[in-house]
């Protein structure tokens, strides 16, 4: 926090301190006791480039919410592919995954066609916000499709080979589109 708070500024340090404070002491014991961790880490995960765009601009403004949001709702189908994928894993560690309490992957795949779902429109947000051009939201849309179909593929599915697509496909989904996002992006 003392680096952070060196190099940035208070805000971007106080948003440091909520990721590892959310992360230590509400995500970590929360993995013993409930599939709603995977939500509870999300916050953590999502802050980071929060964190970017408040060490840049020095406030939270319309640009910090659309990342946040991204990342947060990125990460859930992402992280129910691998729960998964290791769903015997998490089960012998003693890990209340999504996937583990409810090991016929119902649960799992509709929270994943949920989020994928939700992460759509809300990618779109940098266009409509002005803060990306007609090439990011076109590459939005399309990514955000293929992401879709691939958390569906796994609702129906429910195979390894369903999740590690879905893992693919997520790690494909947002490098590209940030990507895009930083080539597309209006200048300010």
């Amino acid at each position: 926090m003392f680096l952070l708070l060196a190099g940035t500024n208070m805000l971007t340090s106080a948003l440091g301190l909520v990721a590892v404070v959310s992360y230590l002491f509400v995500y970590t014991p929360l993995k013993r006791t409930t599939g709603l961790c995977t939500i509870a880490g999300a916050l953590p995960g999502a802050l980071p480039p929060a964190m970017g765009w408040t060490a840049a601009s020095g406030q939270i403004e319309p640009g910090t919410w659309v990342l946040f949001s991204i990342l947060f709702l990125w990460q859930l189908p992402h992280f129910l592919s691998i729960a998964w994928m290791r769903r015997d894993d998490y089960a012998r560690g003693g890990f209340a995954m999504l996937t583990v309490i409810d090991p016929e992957g119902g649960s799992a795949g509709r929270q994943a066609v949920l989020h994928c779902l939700a992460l759509l429109p809300v990618s779109l947000l940098p266009s409509v916000l002005g803060l990306a051009g007609a090439s990011y939201f076109v590459a939005a849309f399309v990514l955000g499709l293929g992401y879709t179909v691939g958390a569906a593929r796994l609702a129906w599915l429910r195979t390894t080979e369903a999740a590690r697509g879905m893992f693919l496909a997520s790690l494909v989904y947002l490098p590209v589109l940030l990507t895009v996002l930083m080539l597309d992006r209006v200048p300010r």
